[in-house]
Order: C-alpha cells, then structure tokens, then sequence
C-alpha cells in the first residue's frame, strides 16, 4: 500500500467531490471513508485507474451519507452528477481547492487549520505546534470551522493572505516534521506566482527556494540535525539559491514590503555568505526589526536575539532573549546556544538538557542532547 501515493492524490479527489457539488465537511467524511476502503481492499485487489477508483467510491460514499438526510430530489440531481466509467480527469484542483477551503465566512486562522488538516495532511498535533497552542484547542478550532463551511457552496474563493500562510506552514512542516511536503508547496507555490502577479507570492516563492536549496546538508549520513553554521555549503543547491535570490530582487524592486519578502532576505544573506563567519549579521538583525515590525510575532523576536548575539556579542543577545516569554518554544534552545557563545559552559550544558525534554522532534532532541554531551565532556577535560 502506496501511502504517500494516497496522501498526494487526497486533495484532487477531495475538489471533484466538491465542484460537483458536495458541501465541504461531508465530502471530506467521504474521500476519508474511501481512503479506509483502498487500504482494506487494494492489497488484494488493486485498481487500475487508483484516482478514479477513489472518485468513485468516495461519491458513493458521499451519496450514502446524502440519501441518510436529505429530499428525494435532491438524491436525484446528484445521483446523475456522478462521475461517468472510465479515467478520472487529470487536472490539478489541488491550489484551487486551497482557495476553496480559505472561504470568507471563515477566520483566517480557522481557514489554515481547515486547509492544513483537510488538504495538507498534517495531523492535529503538528498544526497546534506551528500555531504554539494545545492540540485539544488545535482540535475545537478545526471542529467549528467544519460546522460552519457544512452546507456552504464553495463558490467565492477565499483572499490570497491565507492560501499563502497555508503554503507556508506546509513547508515549514514538510521541511522540518514528519511528512514531507516541502516540495508539493514549492509546486503549488510555482503555480499561484504564475497566476498571481503579487509581490508576497514571489517573496513566499524566493524564501521556500533558498530553504530548500539546504536542505541536503541539513542531516548527517545517521539523521542527525547539522546546524547552520556547520554545513557544508558545497551541499547547496546552487541553482535553487540563484533562482531564489532572483525572484526575491524583483520583487523587493517593487517596494511593497510583506513578510514573506523580510523573511526570504534573511535567507538570503545567509546562502550569500561563503562561511558561517563571513555571514553579514548586522543586516540580519536590520531584517530581523522589518520583520517584527511586519508581523510582531514572538518567534521573529526569538529568531532575532539570536541575531543579536552573532552580530553584537553573546551577552547582548541574552539581553534581548531576557525580553520574551521564557514558554517559547526554542527559547531554553537558544538560551543554552547564546550562554555557551559566552563561556558559561556548566549553564549551557544544563539547559540543553532542559531544551531537548522539550523538544517535540526526535532529530532535534537527539541534537540538543549531544550538544550537552560535548559540552558536559569539554568541562570534564
């Protein structure tokens, strides 16, 4: 059973179901219900045409479901809507589906949540640690958004604003977690700054390139997380970096400043720097102060006295760490990182290991606890 191959075609099945006419939380219930079914049945006998076997068994399923509660003619007018024998269309409803699932008559935070769950595949979990609230919160907010599309037809699409925050917490994910979705947000994020001549878009774009073109030397051969600083740059993928840096100048080139565009700058001066030493930190922390000036949000501060230490010392870093909320996640993390710049060896050591008990990732935890080992061995000397 191709799980992967499930999960990536969830969303083009989910939008059939929709245009023809479904409200959004039953023909989700349904391609859900199809998924059960294709992994109870295709071991032994598996389909030809694997979409339009879920097309179909997700519409019957939907059918089932309508013919329960609703009128007669109503059954009628979409028993003839269902799909016809034969190959399922090959279109890629996947980035309209986003827009679909962004609905006005949703927040825009319930409208990520939504997207994230229904059309992303995060799990509940994963999309509570992006918005650093409790999963059981994480899982009322997805309810009530479900209740409120339920019986709404998804006929006005929703605003550009969240379909990008929606792209980008799926990289983010996808970059970092446990399903790997950073390249399907690239893809779709390929496509809306083809249809959407918006300086935000092309920022989103340029920031998940320069991401991604780390990303093989962002492990080690055993899985271990390798820290920027100590990647070897001749890992880079060069060609994402250049496409990125591009995109990025002709975007900032229209003076329409967005996070996106603060954010993949950043990026950008760090995949400009040939080492980690030679890296231009009092521009970062320049683009860092546009960035909380664009978003104020408390991980941008985080990220920023981070900053802050590399470019004006340890010390004055842990100044501005001492201005935030010590729940942040990351916060001891990084506490730890800028004593240890400082040469407080034995109080670096003791909040790496409190960092990695409350770390969520298995690769990060497993660093956080070497980075104590090293530290606690050097002292030891």
């Amino acid at each position: 059973m191709d799980e992967a191959l499930l999960r990536s075609l969830t969303p083009s099945v989910l939008g059939i179901l929709v245009r023809r006419g479904a409200d959004f939380a039953a023909a989700e219930d349904a391609v859900q219900d199809a998924l059960v079914e294709a992994v109870r049945v295709w071991p032994d006998d598996p389909p030809r045409d694997v979409k339009g076997w879920l097309v179909t068994v997700a519409w019957r399923r939907f059918l089932d479901a309508t013919r329960a509660d609703t009128a007669r003619r109503r059954r009628e007018d979409a028993v003839d809507d269902e799909p016809s024998p034969g190959p399922a269309p090959t279109a890629d409803d996947t980035l309209q589906l986003y827009f679909l699932c962004a609905h006005p008559s949703l927040t825009p935070s319930s409208a990520v949540a939504l997207t994230l769950r229904a059309v992303g595949g995060l799990t509940t979990r994963q999309i509570a640690q992006a918005y650093l609230v409790p999963e059981a919160t994480m899982a009322q907010r997805i309810s009530r958004a479900k209740r409120t599309v339920s019986g709404v037809r998804f006929d006005r699409p929703g605003d550009v604003a969240t379909v990008l925050r929606v792209l980008y917490l799926v990289f983010n994910e996808g970059y970092s977690g446990d399903v790997d979705l950073a390249a399907e947000a690239i893809r779709l994020t390929r496509q809306l700054a083809a249809a959407i001549d918006h300086p935000e878009v092309a920022g989103l774009l340029a920031l998940m390139l320069l991401h991604h073109a780390r990303r093989a030397a962002r492990t080690a051969p055993d899985g271990s997380l390798v820290p920027l600083a100590e990647q070897d740059r001749g890992r880079w993928d060069t060609r994402a970096i250049t496409e990125g840096v591009e995109i990025l100048r002709a975007a900032l080139a229209r003076d329409r400043l967005g996070e996106f565009q603060a954010q993949a700058a950043i990026a950008a001066l760090h995949a400009d720097a040939p080492t980690a030493e030679e890296t231009d930190w009092v521009q970062i922390v320049e683009w860092y102060d546009e960035l909380a000036r664009l978003t104020d949000n408390p991980v941008v501060r985080l990220n920023r006295a981070v900053a802050v230490g590399e470019a004006d010392g340890p010390r004055a870093g842990l100044a501005a760490l001492a201005a935030l909320d010590d729940s942040l996640p990351r916060h001891t993390a990084v506490a730890a990182y800028l004593h240890e710049r400082d040469g407080d060896l034995s109080r670096a050591a003791g909040l790496y290991v409190e960092a990695a008990r409350k770390a969520h990732d298995l690769a990060e935890r497993d660093h956080l606890t070497r980075q104590a080992a090293r530290l606690n061995a050097r002292r030891s000397r």
